[in-house]
C-alpha cells in the first residue's frame, strides 16, 4: 500500500473504552483491515463528554496501536456519538412540484418543509432518514426522483442530539495535538447495526440492542430503514458497581467476577465463586452474585422493551433482536433476553472481514467496524494517508466541513 492508497477509519468513543479500526480500500472497493486498537477511556459519563482531556488521551492511545500495525498515520475518521440525548422524531412535509417531474431540488425542498415544522432549537441533526414518499397520490414510493406528479409528500425519521453534546465531542478530536477530521458522526447503535445486520433482517424487521458500559442503545429497522433509535442510561458497568457494593469489594475485583463468572442462566449452579486477587483467595456465594446480576439485567431489559414499545414494534419484529457491545459477552445472555423481550435473540459480531481481523470479530467491536464501513462508503475517504516520519496535514476547519452537510 503506497502513500496515495485510500483508507477508512472508524473511531468508537465509548464511555468505558475507545476502539479504532482501520482498513485499506482496493480499487474494486474491497476492504482489508490493516489495524485496530483500543484503550480505556475516562472523562465521559453515560456517553457524553465531561472532561475533554480524558477522551483525547484514550484516542491517542488507541491510534498509537493502529498506526504501527498499519504503517500509516490516521488523519480522519467516522466517529461515534452516544447518550440519552439522542432522539428519534417522525416528521412529514408536502410541496408542489415545480416542473413536470421530481428533481433533486424538489427532494431538498420537501425535506426543508418537513424540518421547518419541528422545534430543533439546540439540536444537531445527525441524519434524516426518508421512510416513504407520496407523489401524485401514489404512496409507498421509495425514490420519487424523475416521477411525475403535482404534489410531493415525504415522511421521515430525524435523528438528532443536543448541540452541546455534539460540540464537545467535536472539540475532543479537533483539540488533539494532531487534530483529526471527523468525516461523519454516527450514533453508536446505528453503527453497530451497520456491522452485524443482513439485508433480510433490515427488510423484515429487527432490533439492535447495543449494551455498552454506561448506556444501552436500541435501533429498530424495517423495510431496510432506520425506524427508531433510543438510548437508555444503564449498561454493563452498573452490574460491576452493584457487585462492588453488595459484595463489599473493589470495583476491579467486581469487574473480574462479572467477566469470568457472571451468567444470565440464573440458578443453574450453586457452586461458590472463588477468585485469587493480589495473593488472596476470595470466596463468594453464587446465589448472591446471581441476585445482583439478575436485578440489574431485569432493569436494563425492561427499559429496552419500553423503547421498542415507544417505537410501536413490541412483538412486531420477525427477525427478533441482535445483541452487540461488551455487555453481549455475558454467558447465556441471549436466552435471558429472549425470555424478557419474547422474541428471537442472536449475538451479533462483525464477520467476513479480511486482513488482521480475527481479534475484532467480537460484539464489542461492532460499533467501530460499522463506523469504518460508513467511512468506506463516503466520497470523503479519498484522503491521503501520510507515511510515518512525515508531517500530517492539518484537520482544517472541522465545523465548516461537518455543518456544510446540513
Amino acid at each position: 500500500m503506497d502513500e496515495i492508497s485510500r483508507y477508512a477509519v472508524g473511531l468508537d468513543i465509548g464511555t468505558g473504552n475507545v476502539r479504532a479500526v482501520a482498513a485499506s480500500i482496493a480499487g474494486n472497493g474491497t476492504l482489508n483491515v490493516i489495524g485496530y486498537g483500543e484503550a480505556p477511556n475516562s472523562g465521559m459519563r453515560r456517553g457524553t463528554v465531561v472532561n475533554l482531556a480524558g477522551p483525547a488521551e484514550a484516542i491517542n492511545k488507541a491510534l498509537a496501536a493502529v498506526e504501527p500495525m498499519s504503517g500509516y498515520e490516521v488523519n480522519s475518521a467516522v466517529i461515534s456519538i452516544n447518550g440519552t440525548q439522542i432522539t428519534s422524531t417522525r416528521v412529514d412535509g408536502m410541496i408542489a412540484v415545480r416542473g413536470e417531474s421530481v428533481t433533486e431540488e424538489d427532494l431538498a425542498r420537501v425535506e426543508d418543509v418537513a424540518l421547518s415544522g419541528q422545534d430543533l432549537a439546540n439540536q444537531m441533526i445527525l441524519s434524516v432518514v426518508p421512510l416513504q414518499y407520496t407523489i401524485g397520490g401514489q404512496s409507498g414510493v421509495r425514490n420519487p426522483l424523475g416521477m411525475t406528479g403535482t404534489k410531493l409528500q415525504m415522511k421521515a425519521n430525524v435523528v438528532s442530539t443536543l448541540m452541546p453534546t455534539y460540540t464537545n465531542l467535536i472539540k475532543v478530536v479537533e483539540g488533539m495535538k494532531v487534530p483529526l477530521t471527523a468525516e461523519q458522526v454516527v450514533p453508536s447503535v446505528e453503527a453497530a447495526a451497520k456491522a452485524v445486520l443482513s439485508e433480510r433482517q433490515r427488510e423484515n424487521g429487527v432490533a439492535v440492542i447495543d449494551i455498552g458500559a454506561s448506556t444501552t442503545g436500541v435501533a429498530v429497522y424495517e423495510e431496510n430503514d432506520l425506524q427508531y433509535i433510543g438510548v437508555v442510561p444503564v449498561g454493563s458497568n452498573n452490574i460491576t458497581n452493584d457487585l462492588a457494593v453488595m459484595l463489599a469489594i473493589d470495583t476491579e475485583v467486581a469487574e473480574e467476577i462479572k467477566r469470568r463468572f457472571a451468567s444470565a442462566n440464573f440458578g443453574a449452579t450453586d457452586s461458590p465463586v472463588v477468585i485469587r486477587w493480589r495473593g488472596k483467595e476470595l470466596r463468594f456465594a453464587r446465589e448472591q452474585i446471581d441476585e445482583v446480576v439478575e436485578a440489574r439485567m431485569d432493569e436494563i431489559m425492561d427499559l429496552v422493551r419500553k423503547e421498542i414499545k415507544k417505537a410501536h414494534y413490541d412483538q412486531r419484529l420477525p427477525e427478533g433482536a441482535v445483541l452487540t457491545g461488551g455487555g453481549a459477552r455475558m454467558r447465556d445472555i441471549d436466552k435471558f433476553v429472549r425470555g424478557k423481550l419474547e422474541m428471537s435473540v442472536k449475538i451479533g459480531a462483525p464477520s467476513g472481514l479480511s486482513g488482521v481481523a480475527d481479534t475484532i470479530q467480537k460484539p464489542e467491536y461492532a460499533t467501530a467496524v460499522g463506523l469504518m464501513l460508513v467511512s468506506a462508503e463516503g466520497g470523503h475517504v479519498m484522503a491521503k494517508v501520510a507515511k510515518k516520519g512525515k508531517k500530517k496535514e492539518g484537520g482544517g476547519n472541522i465545523f465548516s466541513k461537518i455543518f456544510s452537510k446540513f
